[in-house]
């Protein structure tokens, strides 16, 4: 079988200092955000922002992310439940000072946000051919998180928010939804104009976590 040609592949761009540097920001100044207004998004917006997210590469090119955009009063009265319960459940993992803090976090603007967007993974997805996905069968799941980190950075670009609502019951959600049953459930996302902007994670101002240092992080061998 011939290798791949790659006389039709262009010329890269050339990204100079200044898109460097600005990319710099947008990478320091994406924030989970839990804190919206009320103001509506563009559904054009939205539309733009899903499109640069499958940009993104994924496993054998399979493109396993399925998105599900939660419109109806119903359906978000049913997610704001289950995050309430979860929520619930979580805390009472933490004692005293930390119990009081935790209590104190505002942990999602579910209530606020104009666009709820459910995130799944196809992961038994027939494009791609299972290409990568033998050995390493999470592959799919992590693919549709790159598409999420770039749905995420698209929308700082905007002057949009992103919060991502981990504290739930997957299970549940997928039947609120009507999800196939080979859809994984990977996120949970409030999308809106923030009340305010913050080159500092909450969780770091709130005194909940410090940052660690790059040694703290990276390992030479």
């Amino acid at each position: 079988m011939p290798e791949e040609k790659l006389e039709e592949f262009m010329l890269a761009p050339e990204f100079n200092a200044g898109f460097r540097s600005t990319f710099a920001q947008l990478l320091n100044w994406r924030r989970d955000v839990r804190h919206f207004r009320a103001d509506p998004v563009d559904p054009a917006l939205i539309e733009r922002l899903l499109r640069n997210a499958m940009l993104a590469p994924s496993v054998g090119f399979s493109q396993p992310w399925r998105w599900v955009l939660v419109e109806t009063a119903e359906v978000r009265s049913a997610i704001i439940a289950n995050h309430n319960m979860a929520n619930e459940e979580a805390s009472q993992i933490y004692q005293d000072d930390r119990y009081a803090r935790y209590r104190s976090l505002k942990l999602a603007g579910l209530k606020e946000a104009p666009v709820h967007l459910a995130v799944f993974a196809d992961c038994g997805v027939a494009t791609g051919h299972g290409l990568g996905r033998q050995t390493m069968t999470d592959t799919p799941l992590w693919s549709v998180v790159m598409a999420i980190y770039a749905l995420w950075l698209s929308a700082t670009a905007e002057g949009l928010g992103v919060g991502w609502v981990s504290i739930l019951d997957p299970a549940a959600i997928k039947k609120t939804l009507g999800a196939p049953e080979e859809w994984t459930f990977v996120a949970y996302l409030c999308i809106g104009w923030p009340e305010a902007y913050t080159d500092k994670p909450l969780l770091e101002t709130s005194g909940w976590e410090s940052r660690q240092t790059f040694d703290d992080m990276v390992t030479r061998r």
